[in-house]
């Protein structure tokens, strides 16, 4: 995935450490080699890497990768990382997710029964701190005073710096306004405070509140202008965002509306230049860096930012069960995420459990045969690749498989090993060891086979169809299909009568797949496959390297909104069993593909980039802002925000509502359709009064089925016990 971003991370720059961040939030390095502020501030340019440092610590969690010299001690630097961290306190506790794992205490978020010495909330704080010490440090030693004592005395260094300084500030703002929401009245330090051992103050909620808006106020004028920064850092969007949302909380802060605030700064982001992404799946694939929409993205790259943290760990552990994990960009899934039918129910109301007769479900993990790799012009030659392979499924000399070719006349060659010392080329279906390159026809889908014995080979384009009695066409019409490059397969959606059916290439029978198993994989020639009932169906025939495979699931009306992406092949609608993945449908919402359908460049870790702040957030903060009584702002404007995000999800304006619907009520519903599994769901909740009382119930919520009522203590997270024994200025939130 190419980054814009134009800083290079540096990660033995200099790292805080930890323990414990009551007695000391600027403590030394954990190796005591690394470069320190004494030598590291010296430089404009070695400033920036301490910039890059700053970002670094929202994507990972140490020094070497995903693991090992890790920023912060004591700490599983998998859940320790900031994202996934998050993403814990804002989804887990919520009808948006669960989890299946036995990890300590994990399941406690979403049964509401959390206590001061759970390992999560503390990871979860201590990593807020660590990146408020990380900027009080580049702001402490990057003062006019320092640079000139450093020798750094050229204007553009200078101005430079100015810049990297109001955007640490708003680091430091977003990191406190995290502390603001989650935790309340916590520890306060800045940059004016000595580096030495002491006990920080506690500062009040309602004062943090104050400091946060003064230091987004401040920078305002300071910061660049929206979309003029490198991507991923921050510019004049992010502050606006970031003081939209503190203004729409400000009832739960402060026991004050700012809504009239509110509408202000959403109204400066709305008119700053984003604008609403066409395709919503795009928002949230490897490529997502492409998206207007985004405001401030926290960058991840499968090859610079390894972490078991951030996108690799929402994408990773919402895979499981009949998924396959090659579909989603990934070698593999940790089947651990789900969605409760609370938030399925907010699509699709009346949703019973059974959803109607589906086709046998493909094996989760494919069978493995000998592969030949087939580098070409059309995936960068590169003979490594083994997503462009083909297989020998009898283990002998013939290999065969399925190649998408976008471009017109795409050259490639055949290696039985991931690198050039042994290649095939030809020309006229004959392989000629280190031949020509062979050359293929019109742009489209291609089926190759090759025989390294008889040294021979066919290149055959192919458009896929469906026939059979149970289709519209009967046996003598195909229906066709149509190849999604994002899941590299051929779909079709499609009424179906009782009887059979069978796919079959060109109109013609030469090359056709049955299932002579009944098991969801496609033979040459095989068995008709029975259709045991009618109805639209959502046909689905995956090809590429063999085990080809098949899907027919019931389509669910009414009309389509493609915000609703889950996985329900081999998964209950209920939840009779958190442990179990297949209990609770699964999430499709992320995939470490792009766009054109490239998988990102890593299987182990995402290129997806975590969207913090996007327009669409800002569209529903501005509608529910006006209809809890703000000024600046109207109905009609925020009626027609909302109608945008809902034309976007269902490709027309068929589902756009009137101003009679538009109510508190369906904004928060809407957030949840808009904005699940990006970390709002709690702050919403708690905003709504609907996130411990009993006016909303969702699946487990207090641990129990049906749902219970909880605790209002639970609407903030605890104060580490370790730091409320350490710290005497600290006084534990209310009930732990």
């Amino acid at each position: 995935m190419k980054r814009i971003i134009k800083i290079t991370f540096i990660i033995t720059v200099f790292t805080l450490f930890l323990a414990s961040c009551v007695k000391d939030l600027n403590k030394g390095p954990i190796d005591q080699n690394v470069l320190t502020s004494a030598n590291v501030y010296t430089s404009a340019a070695s400033i920036k890497q301490v910039l890059a440092k700053c970002y670094a610590g929202l994507a990972v969690s140490g020094q070497e990768g995903p693991s090992g010299n890790p920023d912060i001690s004591g700490i599983d630097e998998g859940f320790g990382e900031y994202i996934r961290a998050y993403w814990y306190h804002q989804e887990l506790p919520t009808d948006e997710a669960l989890i299946s794992w036995n990890d300590q205490t994990v399941k406690n978020f979403h049964s509401q029964d959390w206590s001061s010495s759970d390992v999560f909330i503390a990871a979860m704080y201590y990593r807020i701190f660590y990146q408020i010490s990380l900027c009080n440090e580049f702001l402490r030693e990057s003062t006019d005073a320092n640079l000139s004592t450093n020798g750094i005395t050229n204007p553009t260094d200078i101005t430079n710096i100015h810049q990297y300084r109001a955007e640490v500030r708003f680091l430091r703002a977003l990191s406190y306004y995290h502390a603001l929401d989650m935790f309340g009245n916590v520890p306060f330090v800045t940059e004016n405070d000595k580096v030495e051992k002491f006990f920080p103050p506690q500062i009040k909620r309602k004062d943090l509140f104050t400091y946060i808006e003064s230091e987004l106020k401040a920078i305002e004028t300071l910061i660049k202008d929206a979309r003029t920064n490198d991507y991923a850092r921050a510019d004049k969007g992010c502050v606006w965002t970031l003081l939209a949302k503190l203004y729409l909380n400000a009832s739960v802060y402060t026991g004050q509306d700012r809504s009239t605030d509110c509408i202000t700064y959403c109204n400066k982001v709305i008119n700053g230049g984003y604008t609403l992404e066409q395709n919503y799946q795009n928002l949230f694939l490897a490529d997502n860096n492409l998206c207007n929409e985004i405001i401030f993205p926290v960058a991840f790259d499968g090859l610079r930012t390894q972490t078991y943290g951030g996108t690799t760990f929402i994408l990773h552990a919402a895979v499981g069960g009949s998924m396959v994990p090659a579909d989603y960009g990934v070698a593999g899934g940790w089947a651990g995420t789900r969605v409760t039918k609370a938030l399925v129910h907010l699509f699709y109301p009346n949703l019973k459990e059974t959803m109607g007769w589906s086709s046998p479900t493909p094996p989760k993990n494919p069978k493995s045969y000998p592969i030949m790799y087939v580098p070409g012009s059309y995936q960068g030659w590169n003979p490594a690749n083994t997503t462009t392979v083909l297989a020998s499924v009898n283990s002998d000399s013939k290999y065969e498989g399925y190649l998408n070719f976008l471009a017109d006349s795409a050259q490639f060659k055949f290696s039985p090993v991931p690198n050039w010392s042994h290649n095939w080329g030809g020309a006229n279906g004959i392989l000629i060891p280190n031949g020509a390159n062979i050359k293929a026809g019109k742009a489209g889908y291609y089926k190759i086979n090759i025989d390294t014995v008889a040294l021979t080979y066919t290149v055959v384009q192919t458009t896929w169809g469906i026939v059979g009695d149970a289709t519209p066409g009967g046996w003598n019409t195909d229906s066709p299909m149509t190849y999604d490059t994002a899941s590299r397969s051929f779909k079709a959606t499609l009424h179906l009568t009782i009887g059979s059916l069978k796919f079959r290439a060109n109109g013609a029978w030469n090359i056709n797949y049955g299932d002579n198993q009944g098991n969801g994989i496609l033979e040459s020639g095989g068995s008709n496959i029975a259709i045991p009932d009618s109805g639209t169906f959502v046909i689905t025939m995956k090809l590429g390297i063999p085990d080809y495979t098949y899907t027919i699931v019931k389509y669910v009306p009414p009309s389509y909104d493609k915000r609703a992406m889950f996985w329900t092949n081999g998964q209950s609608l209920e939840i009779n069993d958190i442990s179990s993945f297949t209990n609770g449908y699964a999430v499709t919402k992320w995939k470490n593909i792009t766009r054109a359908g490239a998988t990102g460049s890593s299987l182990n870790y995402e290129d997806i980039d975590f969207p913090m702040f996007r327009l669409a957030d800002v569209y529903l903060m501005y509608a529910e802002a006006v209809l809890r009584g703000g000024t600046g702002g109207d109905q009609a404007t925020a009626l027609g925000y909302i109608n945008d995000l809902r034309t976007r999800a269902y490709g027309d304006n068929s589902a756009n509502i009137t101003a009679d619907k538009l109510d508190l009520q369906f904004i928060l519903d809407e957030r949840g359709r808009e904005l699940y599994w990006e970390g709002y769901r709690r702050t919403d909740l708690v905003r709504f009064g609907q996130f411990t009382n009993g006016t909303y119930l969702w699946p487990w919520k207090g641990g129990v089925k049906d749902g219970i009522t909880t605790q209002p203590m639970y609407n903030i997270f605890p104060i580490p016990s370790a730091d409320i024994s350490a710290n005497p200025n600290l006084v534990q939130n209310p009930g732990y």
